[in-house]
């Protein structure tokens, strides 16, 4: 299929041009139906004249319709799109990327979903059904133990698991750090505990806060219950995590004025596992907490991080430096581009 496109190019090129074209027209469509004309033209960066030109065209093929609340795809639509999506992402390079950025961090492999998660929320959904995936291909037989970050994109992706448990299998998630404090949906209990309800694990909660001072932790760490689930997290064989941009964690946790003017002042860009990053990778400042630390990861023979996002571009870059070469990234097309800025393929 692919050489005969390519043979096509050859002798037609605008035929492919146009193709992709359609082609992110009906992606925009589906990420944000029901969607007006303006909308679109805004999001694809093309004018409402041509637009108009191309969605009648998809209008008469079926593919998508046409109602005052907006445009939207048709089943027909749906089916074309998912379809055409496999020959897109192969025929325009988007395989290329992922080695690419894999290659430029220096690890195991990267999956990429197309768009931005910052501008199409579906995008989120891509990189959970990406790691649901993942995890049902990578996980192996027996018992295994998966710690798990919390955090909105983790949330999120948590939804979207699906059944990863068989008769040679059996998986138990564990919150990879106490989290007391935060907002409940995102703590790293409830995203671990969404993670096996829905993929039919078992599931093991640490009630204990994030931050504590050396007087509570060292009387914590005398609690049978709490050294338990402690154990368990230090016997991971996999670790799913996000990354965050620093200023907006820092104010998530609720840190100090001063401690996030000495954020500011050490360029901090990055934050995962409770340690914050420069743009260089370069470890600036880390939050005292009970769970998994960093050097842990050097062992985990199977870590998954996921972020995307435009935005989260310099945290991703920076957090990747220190990733051990066991991990996979799943992000999106435009982090992928904007940290690749300047490279070729």
């Amino acid at each position: 299929m692919l050489d005969d496109l390519k043979l096509i190019e050859a002798v037609a090129p605008d035929i492919l041009h146009v193709l992709q074209e359609r082609y992110k027209i009906l992606r925009n469509i589906y990420w944000m139906q029901p969607i007006g004309r303006r909308n679109l033209a805004d999001s694809l960066n093309m004018t409402e004249r041509v637009l108009r030109t191309e969605t009648e065209l998809l209008k008469r093929l079926a593919l998508i319709d046409v109602t005052k609340s907006g445009m939207s795809l048709t089943k027909t639509g749906e089916k074309v799109f998912t379809d055409l999506g496999k020959v897109m992402d192969q025929l325009f390079g988007m395989h290329q990327l992922e080695k690419q950025l894999a290659k430029h961090f220096g690890i195991a492999r990267c999956i990429i979903s197309a768009g931005d998660s910052d501008r199409q929320e579906k995008v989120v959904k891509n990189f959970g059904e990406s790691l649901n995936e993942s995890l049902d291909v990578l996980l192996p037989e027996g018992k295994n133990i998966i710690a798990v970050m919390g955090g909105t994109t983790m949330a999120q992706v948590a939804e979207c698991l699906t059944n990863l448990e068989s008769n040679e299998r059996h998986n138990l998630f564990v919150p990879a750090r106490g989290g007391i404090g935060e907002a409940l949906t995102v703590q790293a209990n409830s995203v671990s505990a969404m993670m096996a309800m829905r993929s039919n694990g078992e599931h093991r909660a640490l009630y204990v806060p994030e931050q504590l001072s050396s007087d509570t932790y060292r009387s914590l760490m005398k609690e049978p219950s709490i050294l338990e689930v402690l154990n368990l997290i230090s016997q991971a064989n996999c670790v799913i995590h996000s990354i965050g941009r620093a200023l907006h964690m820092a104010a998530r946790r609720k840190m100090s004025e001063k401690e996030i003017l000495m954020l500011k002042q050490a360029n901090a860009v990055a934050e995962s596992f409770g340690y914050f990053f420069d743009e260089a990778g370069k470890v600036v400042y880390k939050v005292p907490r009970i769970g998994l630390q960093l050097k842990n990861l050097q062992t985990v023979p199977l870590i998954l991080a996921v972020a995307g996002g435009k935005s989260k571009a310099k945290a991703i870059n920076a957090y990747m430096q220190n990733a051990p070469k066991q991990t996979w990234l799943l992000t999106d097309e435009a982090a992928a581009n904007e940290i690749l800025k300047g490279e070729t393929l």
